[in-house]
């Protein structure tokens, strides 16, 4: 008999809203992920204390706090361990859930160590930086670098919009830049499919393109509480199209691999991975052939004071050309434009340059 449907895993409970995060008990309660109240909540040492101080009456007065220092490997099994080591030492039992509260690092950090723990993980984001807040992939800095590391998705998001609006504005414009990136992403699995053989699950396609385009084509900017409610839906549905593919496929293609390259060689020098993304999707767009998609994406990235060619970052052509040209080193064994071309350096800085040429101002 064929298999007429399938499951597709995604979180119990999806909020969106203003004072959402007041909300969590709640929540979590009606849908059964935790009724007794025993939260592990994860926070970052800076910014969480305040979070702390604003939130903790909403919260369960026995929930447990755990702060962090920063997005490496190290810290989300540090925290993992002291979840741990706090339940045995006051003899409560088991934490039942672990929260996520804040940004993308403390997200990552916390799905990580919920996996490690064998835990469901809420994500409770204060910003709207990336499409992790319900991505089953946890990005971590290690030794080597920075690596993604494959994790159950979070049972439960929350998006306090409260929060999104007192966090700098930043956060948003880089969350743009990650929903943006989907169409170049989309554009480099399809070529994939074409001359590698390569399946493209059409399902998750579809949702990574809807989040893309929701944004594209939203009026409106990063103040308006209706762009910011598709702009969250649309990092939630990227997140679910990587659940459903298995694979960050949906979302990251030459464009991610051009952050991570500017990561490699330039570490926290020009700009965030959001609006590295949106810069490399433009580019990666205008590579392949595509003037009306690329000018789409230049006009939005621009809209919304994004960068739209790397003076914007205030990197140099040069500086820009180094990073496309080690680009496919970060993902061996993934197929875009940047491979299908393979272009020699000379070449490739005169694609650049007619890049900038025609988008600069």
């Amino acid at each position: 008999m064929a298999v007429l449907t399938r499951l597709i895993p995604g979180p119990a409970a999806v909020r969106i809203g203003a004072g959402a995060a007041r909300e969590l008990p709640a929540i979590l309660a009606d849908q059964r992920i935790s009724t007794s109240g025993r939260l592990a909540i994860v926070i970052s040492e800076g910014s969480g204390a305040e979070l702390r101080e604003r939130l903790s009456g909403f919260l369960p007065a026995d929930a447990g706090w755990f702060p962090i220092h920063g997005g490496t490997l190290d810290d989300a099994v540090s925290v993992a361990d002291r979840i741990r080591a706090s339940a045995v030492g006051h003899g409560v039992g088991s934490y039942d859930t672990i929260v996520g509260l804040g940004g993308g690092r403390v997200i990552d950090v916390t799905k990580y160590a919920a996996a490690r723990l064998g835990l469901p993980m809420v994500a409770v984001a204060t910003n709207l930086a990336h499409d992790g807040i319900c991505s089953p992939v946890s990005t971590l800095d290690n030794d080597a670098g920075r690596g993604s590391y494959g994790v159950p998705g979070p049972i439960g998001v929350v998006v306090d919009l409260d929060l999104v609006r007192d966090a700098p504005e930043k956060f948003v414009r880089a969350g743009i830049g990650e929903c943006l990136s989907n169409l170049s992403a989309l554009a480099d699995w399809e070529l994939s499919h074409e001359h590698t053989g390569e399946p493209v699950d059409g399902l998750a396609a579809a949702m990574a393109r809807t989040a893309a385009e929701s944004v594209l084509h939203q009026p409106g900017g990063i103040r308006d509480d209706g762009f910011l409610t598709v702009l969250a839906e649309a990092l939630v549905l990227s997140g679910l199209a990587m659940s459903v593919a298995g694979t960050s496929r949906p979302s990251s293609g030459a464009c991610h691999e051009i952050s991570h390259a500017m990561v490699m060689l330039f570490p926290g020098k020009y700009g965030q991975h959001g609006e590295q993304v949106g810069l490399g999707a433009a580019f990666a767009t205008h590579l392949r052939g595509e003037p009306g998609r690329a000018g789409q994406l230049v006009d939005t990235l621009r809209r919304h004071g994004l960068p739209a060619v790397p003076a914007d970052l205030g990197l140099d052509t040069s500086g820009f050309v180094e990073a496309v040209t080690y680009a496919p080193r970060t993902r061996p064994g993934r197929y875009t434009i940047l491979e299908h071309l393979d272009l020699p350096e000379a070449e490739l800085r005169d694609a650049v340059k007619d890049y900038v040429n025609t988008y600069a101002r």
